[in-house]
């Protein structure tokens, strides 16, 4: 999960020096999972708003861990608290991917939810690998 963020983040941010768009790296996304699960046009109806809902909560659960970078890096207390909201929004993050997972699991078999699951990653770590060539170019 943690992969996840940082991925979208790093893309997030060199593409914002040009003109980054959040629907279309969603969009992007959506299209390669769908593909890659191999989820047929009417799985694919039930899928997306389920999964346009996680991913909702999923980046409204970043923001707040984006807010907590905020600080002090030289206060201990600081430094302390910080340490203990990153480990309560890790959890919520797998709480809220657990919830999703079973919510997939009631409308698509777990064969096309683990090729979901592994789709989410392989686009991530190939949008790390875009961000990464750009940066050393």
């Amino acid at each position: 999960m943690f992969l996840l963020m940082t991925t979208a983040t790093m893309y997030a941010q060199e593409q914002n020096r040009k003109h980054f768009d959040p629907a279309k790296f969603e969009a992007e996304l959506e299209n390669f999972v769908t593909a890659e699960a191999k989820l047929s046009e009417q799985e694919t109806a039930k899928f997306l708003p389920i999964y346009r809902e996680m991913r909702k909560k999923q980046m409204e659960n970043f923001g707040k861990r984006q807010q907590a970078r905020q600080m002090d890096w030289n206060d201990e207390q600081a430094c302390a608290e910080a340490i203990r909201q990153h480990d309560k929004n890790e959890i919520r993050q797998k709480v809220i991917q657990k919830t999703y997972h079973e919510k997939f699991l009631e409308v698509l078999p777990a064969t096309k939810v683990i090729r979901i699951i592994r789709a989410e990653d392989k686009f991530h770590r190939q949008a790390m690998h875009r961000v990464t060539n750009r940066r050393q170019k």
